[in-house]
């Protein structure tokens, strides 16, 4: 970059750009979410057949293109601020420069050079002359010129070299700039088409981490979130950003804002889901071409060709199947959004994602927002929970996701008028199989995780509502010890579980003899068993030691309420119009005297 150019350069002109951007990303944002969560919704409830499908297909289409350009154009703001910021850096060190030289009547030319007058003792009768000096930002350059000033009679000389290397120096820090940013967002560009393709969601990956190498200096200068993840002060620090610094922290780094307890709910909704289409992209892009190099599966040998599975394959369908999975979870996460409005399903919030996080995936989405609900149910699964069966209806039992929906539904029917939102809480590494259900080591490890997450939605609630609310922990099977662990991080603490009511459904044991050992008031402990395999997964759970004193919460000598239930197995806690949903929704919306006690 030369002379005049910097020193006219006006980097306002990039901070409107980004503005302007910035405004483009916040109307897809309310373009996406009108479409999502009023038209698409209000063309299910008073139409139906095959039309309003493929009309509603098409909605969530547009939907999508209306995403893409909300974060693309997010990364383009945040890029444009960063260049701004970067070229303010160089033209503040030019105009300071430039101003102590012409102060010194210093006249600097239009290549950057510096003439000074004659000046000096004279000599021979004569007053030294005067010259120009010409900057470098060559160390060895830089040198031999102090060095030539060092000798020459004129003491200007010496000076204005000083301000031409300064001017040298912001000219190159400038160039150097330009020659970092020009590439980085002449590859900020859409395809010329209406799709929306896994390859560019993809691609916005790249795009985000390509400029967040450029925009670390302009990143560096916003305060960073506070270490620890205490909920308090995540919610402190977000509330002293300004607004283009949350938007910057969103667009690039929406995989940390998205995973910080005590934010609001719409900000790590908009973050997670900003890393849920990412990866979607770049996962299906993987499986897409896992796919197409699929290996012969059998190789045959000896006289009568007996057959055997070829090692490689069984590598490259392992690889396949793990990858799958992870489609497949996203999908059910995306179905989840495009439901809004069947059943009267509220809108969706996605408040944590990561698809390969604890192993199992990290998938924590609620029906309704949170922070604004009277009434808040966290659902905790149980043994075998992974994001890519999270979504799965098994036969007749409900799906982990579905689960929550189901208890949304029954809660807000018992509490007409009153906002109710419900949870689905998957972020620990969940047993996989019976046996590892013997252990409390995965309840133990996920238990600080789960604590953080109940803090930070109490925080988030009170920061905007100005109370807690009416919030109950809900842990199925192995999610009960989990919540029984989670207690005891409050009870050393010093404090109770960050709860009102505390819920479990077929629970092996809470690692407790009683519920006041989990400083949990005993009227506001509730439990409920089922038959058939639910028997066998409570009494199973007391004999291996995960109750305590042989108690488990369906004890009396827990202490706490035995819920009536109907379920006829293990998974059937939430068929719809039981017993058990309707118990379960009557201590959700606090309302005890309605409960069937057993």
């Amino acid at each position: 970059m030369d002379y005049p150019t910097l020193k006219h350069l006006k980097t306002s002109e990039f901070e409107d750009a980004a503005r302007g951007y910035q405004a483009a990303s916040d109307m897809a944002s309310s373009a996406k979410d009108a479409i999502e969560q009023r038209i698409a919704v209000k063309m299910r409830q008073s139409l139906d057949g095959a039309a309003v499908t493929a009309a509603v297909e098409q909605l969530q289409k547009l939907a999508e293109n209306f995403h893409y350009s909300q974060v693309e154009c997010g990364v383009i703001s945040t890029s444009l601020r960063a260049l701004a910021a970067d070229l303010q850096a160089a033209k503040k060190k030019l105009d300071a420069a430039v101003a102590d030289a012409e102060a010194e009547k210093f006249t600097v030319e239009n290549d950057g050079s510096v003439t000074y007058p004659a000046g000096g003792e004279k000599q021979d009768g004569k007053t030294p002359h005067g010259g120009t000096a010409r900057g470098t930002t060559d160390k060895t350059a830089q040198g031999v010129n102090r060095q030539a000033a060092g000798f020459d009679p004129n003491p200007n000389y010496a000076r204005a070299q000083a301000y031409a290397d300064r001017i040298a120096a912001a000219l190159k820090e400038a160039t150097e700039t330009d020659e970092k940013w020009a590439p980085k967002l002449r590859k900020l560009k859409a395809d010329d088409d209406l799709t929306v393709s896994a390859k560019d969601w993809a691609d916005v990956q790249k795009d985000t981490r390509s400029a967040l190498k450029g925009a670390e200096h302009y990143l560096d200068d916003i305060k960073a979130p506070p270490k620890g993840n205490d909920p308090e002060s995540n919610a402190k620090w977000w509330n002293g950003l300004s607004d283009d610094e949350k938007a910057a922290y969103v667009s690039m780094h929406p995989a940390s804002v998205g995973a910080l307890d005590g934010l609001p709910a719409d900000v790590r909704d908009e973050a997670n889901r900003a890393v849920l289409s990412e990866k979607q992209g770049q996962y299906q892009t993987q499986l897409d071409a896992i796919l197409a190099r699929e290996p012969a599966k059998y190789s045959y040998s000896g006289v009568h060709g007996a057959r055997r599975v070829n090692t490689q394959w069984k590598e490259w369908n392992e690889e396949k199947e793990r990858v799958a999975g992870r489609v497949h979870g996203m999908q059910a996460i995306q179905d989840r959004f495009d439901r809004t409005g069947e059943r009267g399903l509220p809108e969706a919030y996605l408040l944590g994602f990561d698809p390969d996080g604890r192993g199992n995936g990290k998938v924590i989405l609620a029906n309704g927002n949170p922070d604004t609900a009277d009434h808040t149910a966290i659902y905790v699964p149980g043994t075998t929970t992974d994001i890519s069966t999270i979504g799965d209806d098994v036969g007749e039992t409900p799906s982990d996701l579905h689960r929550s929906e189901y208890l949304w539904g029954e809660s807000s029917k018992m509490a007409p008028g009153e906002k109710v939102s419900t949870i689905t809480w998957m972020d620990y590494d969940a047993p996989d199989t019976i046996p590892e259900a013997t252990s409390d080591s995965y309840a133990r490890r996920g238990a600080p995780g789960l604590h953080e997450f109940l803090e930070g939605s109490r925080t988030a609630h009170e920061y905007a509502t100005g109370s807690a609310g009416h919030t109950t922990v809900m842990g199925h099977s192995y999610g009960s010890t989990l919540i029984g662990d989670t207690a005891k991080i409050s009870v050393k603490g010093g404090t109770s579980l960050p709860m009102d009511d505390v819920m479990v459904a077929g629970s092996p044991g809470m690692q407790a003899a009683k519920a006041s050992d989990l400083n949990i008031d005993p009227k506001h402990m509730w439990a409920m068993g089922g038959n058939w395999d639910d028997w066998g997964v409570r009494k199973g759970g007391d004999l291996v030691g995960l109750g305590g004193d042989g108690n488990i919460p369906t004890d009396p000598e827990f202490g706490g309420n035995i819920m009536k239930s109907d379920a006829g197995s293990h998974g059937a806690f939430w068929d719809q119009g039981s017993t058990s949903l309707r118990n379960q929704a009557a201590v959700v919306t606090g309302k005890y005297d309605q409960v069937v006690h057993d």
